[in-house]
């Protein structure tokens, strides 16, 4: 099939301590592959000494590659820095933290290289040790995005393998405020899914906070639907219906001359049309956010320095 050379996607945030120990079990993983092979890190602007140790190793081991970004950008930019960046015949994505378990790297490119899957997609079994609410909100999230994208993102992860098709495809789509496995479900190709199961970190903490998660799943879903505008339009609806209805109750109640008291009636609809009206402004008011973001034509990112290993690629006998 003359496809015989993998980049390995990696976004680094602040993991000096554990970043040259679990490269080295993925290149482990890599060479059991029996394919060419080389690392692409992205650095996403890290204050620790993330950059000092990729140094490390490239001048240590060779197929390493390695972009420092000019200041933190998010993992959703040092994702498209990779892709831009790679030169494999495919692409394999995933945390530099082993919570994506390498040893399902073999078999994800057996499925490649001999079933002709042009995307191998890694699907969350369990999700580790979280709390209720992180798992609850997790939940409502991918089954919002689901319904509202008509993707099946249940359990969805960064963990991929793209064929080169299908990566062309994924920077073709030029859009400033990306999501990742929304954009890669919406390429389509033939594809298949492996399950595996979320380990706890060895080492550090997660980078993800409440709030960049909530921004995350913002940027999602507006970005792959347009429903939230809809609810808008019928809410509107709906209380156009409920004010219908109460003005002929009114003029009902004038015509028979019954003493009506409505003050609490009219704080109430205050209230709840008054918070109706808030909500809607803060729904198209993101759409505008996100247009006013396109419009400036920024770029994603920006590479302040890039280094390679001198050594050749490494390649298993």
């Amino acid at each position: 099939m003359g496809k015989s050379f993998i980049t390995v996607i990696i976004p680094v945030y602040n993991e000096e301590n554990q970043i040259f120990e679990n490269i080295n079990i993925i290149r482990d993983y890599l060479s059991k592959t029996e394919m060419n092979f080389e690392i692409l890190l992205i650095d996403d602007g890290s204050t620790d000494d993330t950059w000092f140790v990729l140094k490390m190793l490239t001048e240590t081991h060779p197929g390493i590659k390695a972009l420092r970004l000019s200041r933190n950008f998010g993992k959703e930019a040092a994702l498209c820095a990779g892709l831009e960046a790679a030169v494999g015949d495919a692409c394999i994505i995933m945390d530099s933290d082993l919570q994506h378990p390498p040893e399902l790297i073999p078999e994800m490119v057996r499925l490649w290289k001999e079933e002709g899957y042009e995307v191998v997609e890694g699907v969350k079994a369990l999700r580790g040790k979280e709390s209720p609410v992180n798992k609850a909100g997790a939940n409502l999230f991918y089954y919002i995005l689901s319904k509202f994208s008509g993707f099946d993102m249940n359990q969805a992860s960064d963990f991929k393998l793209l064929d080169r098709r299908v990566v062309q495809a994924w920077q073709s789509m030029n859009e400033k405020n990306t999501f990742f496995r929304g954009m890669s479900a919406w390429v389509g190709f033939n594809r298949i899914s492996i399950p595996f199961n979320i380990r706890k970190r060895e080492k550090g903490t997660s980078k993800w906070s409440l709030l960049k998660l909530f921004k995350l799943a913002i940027n999602a879903i507006t970005s792959f639907s347009s429903f939230p505008l809809q609810i808008v339009t019928f809410m509107g609806l709906v209380f156009l219906a409920g004010s219908l209805i109460l003005g002929i109750q009114t003029l009902y109640m004038k015509i028979k001359g019954i003493a009506y008291s409505g003050f609490t009636t009219v704080i109430l609809l205050l209230l709840i049309i008054g918070s109706a009206l808030m909500i809607s402004l803060g729904i198209i008011g993101t759409y505008i956010a996100k247009i006013y973001e396109e419009v400036k034509q920024r770029p994603r990112y920006i590479v302040a320095e890039e280094i390679e290993s001198r050594k050749e690629l490494s390649v298993k006998q």
